[in-house]
C-alpha cells in the first residue's frame, strides 16, 4: 500500500471561474478520500454565483447553464468540511486549491485548516531531470489514462495515478522522505520543539501581527506581516539555516501567538499597540511613549522671527498650529536648527541655538567662517533673514488636520467583505471597531508613529481601504 495513504488523505481538484483565490469561485469539486485500502470518490458541480468566463468554459466544458441548477458552496460546506477535517490534503499546486477552498469557508464564517502536500513539488523532487511538472506533463510522461482533462474528479484521478506510479518506482522510503521534504513546514524546522511546530503549522496565510515568546511567556518580539505564515516560517527557517535575521534573538523561542487583521493597515496599527502593551525585549521603537519635541516660531521686538522648542507634554500637538518637525528629543530639534542655519547662511545666534559669549551685540562664531550673512551685526536685513528661515523650515512643517472632523480608515476583507474602521481625529488614533458601530478603545494621544502611518496612507491609500468622514 502507498505509504502516503496510511494516514487519512484527500486528493482534491477544483474547477473555478479563474485563477484569483480571492475573487474567483469554485464551479466543481472532485475528491478522492483515502483511508488505508478504503477509497471513496466524490464529485459535484457548484453554482459560483458569478459568470464563468468564455475561456474557462472552453477549457473545462463547464458552462453557466450547467452550474445554474447546482447548489451553492454554502449548501455543500458542512458536509465537505466533515469529509476534509483531519486529512492530509493533496493536490497539484495545492496552495491554489487550499487557498481557494479556505476562502470559501471563510466567507461562511468557518475555519478550515489542513496539512498539505503539493504533487507539483513532489514531482520536481522525485524527477529533477525533467523541466516541466504540470499535470499535462505528468499525464503524458507517465502514460496516465484520463477521460476528461480539466474536470475535477478526472484531474484528481490523474494525481492519484501519479502517486501510485511514483510509489511503484521509488518505494516507501524514498517516497516518504520526498514527501516530508516538500511539505509545508520547512525541513530545517524539524528540530524545533513539537509544541512550537504545532503552532507554526496552524499559522494562516493572512495579514496580522505575531509575537514570539520565550520561557514563562515572556514576549521577545512583535512584528506585523502581510502573510503571517510566510513571514514567521521565513524567520525560523533563516535562523536555523544560519542566515542573518533581524533582530538576532539569542533567547530560545518557545511559543508564537498571532492576531489576524483584515489588511495591512490594521496590522500596522495593531503592531504599534502590541509593542506598547507587551514591551517586548527586542522591539526598541515605540516601546514607551515619550514626549515629542517640535519647533514653533515667534516674532520678537527686533522683528526677527525666532524658533523655540516645545514639547508635547506642555502643549497639545494635535491642536497646535505652525509646528515644524517632530522629534523624539529636544536635542534633535536643536541639531536640525543648527544644520539649517549652516546650510542657509542663517545666524545661529539670532535663531537662539548659539550663545554669543562676547559683549552684547557681538558677532556669532559662524560670521568669521562665512556661514552667517551678518544678521547678528545688523549687516543683513530682518526681512531677508526671516524669508530664508521660513523657506528653510517649509519642508518640516507639520501638516494641519485637513478635515472638518474625525475620519475613519475603512478596511475591507476582499474575501469575506467584513469591514473594520480605524478612527482618527487631528492625527490622534482614537481606536478601531467592526463596521460603523461599537465603542472605540484607547485614549486619544498624539503619537509620532500613528501620525506617520496616517500621513503615508493619505498620500497613497493601500488596497482594500477607503476614507470615511465622520
Amino acid at each position: 500500500m502507498n505509504p502516503l495513504f496510511t494516514q487519512p488523505c484527500a486528493i482534491i481538484d477544483l474547477e473555478t471561474t479563474g485563477g484569483n483565490i480571492n475573487r474567483d469561485r469554485i464551479t466543481e469539486i472532485g475528491l478522492i478520500l483515502l483511508d488505508g485500502e478504503r477509497v471513496e470518490r466524490f464529485e459535484c458541480l457548484v453554482n459560483p454565483g458569478q459568470p464563468i468566463p468564455p475561456f474557462i468554459e472552453n477549457m473545462t466544458g463547464i458552462s453557466d447553464a450547467m452550474v445554474a441548477p447546482a447548489p451553492a458552496f454554502a449548501e455543500r460546506a458542512e458536509g465537505l468540511l466533515q469529509k476534509l477535517t483531519g486529512r492530509l490534503l493533496l493536490a497539484h499546486n495545492v496552495r491554489f486549491d487550499y487557498g481557494l477552498l479556505r476562502n470559501e469557508f471563510r466567507r461562511l464564517g468557518l475555519r478550515f485548516q489542513s496539512h498539505t502536500l503539493c504533487t507539483v513539488k513532489l514531482s520536481r523532487h522525485l524527477y529533477p531531470q525533467y523541466f516541466k511538472h504540470s499535470l499535462d506533463s505528468l499525464i503524458a510522461r507517465h502514460g496516465i489514462e484520463q477521460t476528461a482533462r480539466h474536470r475535477a474528479l478526472a484531474d484528481a484521478e490523474a494525481v492519484y495515478a501519479f502517486l501510485q506510479l511514483a510509489y511503484a518506482e521509488f518505494g516507501t522510503e524514498v517516497l516518504l522522505k520526498a514527501a516530508q521534504e516538500v511539505q509545508q513546514l520547512p525541513p530545517e524546522l524539524a528540530c524545533l520543539p513539537p509544541a512550537l511546530q504545532e503552532q507554526l503549522e496552524l499559522l494562516p496565510d493572512l495579514p496580522g501581527v505575531y509575537t514570539l515568546y520565550t520561557t514563562e511567556q515572556r514576549p521577545l518580539y512583535v512584528n506585523k506581516a502581510r502573510n503571517l505564515r510566510q513571514q514567521v516560517l521565513r524567520h525560523f527557517a533563516s535562523a536555523k539555516a544560519g542566515k542573518r535575521v533581524t533582530p538576532a534573538i539569542v533567547e530560545p523561542i518557545l511559543g508564537v501567538e498571532w492576531q489576524e487583521t483584515l489588511g495591512e493597515f490594521g496590522a500596522q496599527l495593531l503592531e504599534l499597540q502590541q509593542i506598547r502593551r507587551l514591551q517586548p525585549l527586542y522591539n526598541h521603537r515605540g516601546r514607551k511613549p515619550v514626549p515629542l519635541s517640535s519647533v514653533q516660531l515667534a516674532r520678537h521686538e527686533d522683528g526677527f522671527i525666532r524658533p523655540y522648542i516645545v514639547r508635547s507634554d506642555e502643549i497639545d500637538f494635535s491642536r497646535a498650529a505652525d509646528l515644524y518637525g517632530l522629534f523624539h528629543h529636544a536635542r534633535e530639534a536643536r541639531k536640525v536648527l543648527l544644520e539649517i542655519a549652516g546650510a542657509h547662511g542663517l545666524c545661529a545666534a539670532v535663531l537662539g541655538v548659539e550663545t554669543v559669549t562676547s559683549r552684547k551685540g557681538g558677532a556669532c562664531a559662524a560670521l568669521a567662517q562665512g556661514r552667517c550673512r551678518g544678521a547678528c551685526l545688523a549687516k543683513e536685513g530682518v526681512a531677508e533673514h526671516n524669508a530664508r528661515l521660513l523657506s528653510a523650515l517649509a519642508r518640516l512643517k507639520v501638516k494641519s488636520w485637513p478635515f472638518a472632523a474625525a475620519i475613519a480608515v475603512v478596511e475591507t476583507d476582499e474575501v469575506t467583505a467584513q469591514s473594520r474602521e480605524h478612527v482618527f481625529d487631528r492625527w490622534c488614533y482614537l481606536g478601531s471597531r467592526d463596521g460603523q458601530q461599537g465603542l472605540l478603545q484607547g485614549l486619544p494621544a498624539f503619537d509620532l508613529e500613528c501620525y506617520k502611518l496616517l500621513q503615508g496612507w493619505l498620500r497613497k491609500p493601500v488596497s482594500g481601504t477607503a476614507l470615511r468622514q465622520l
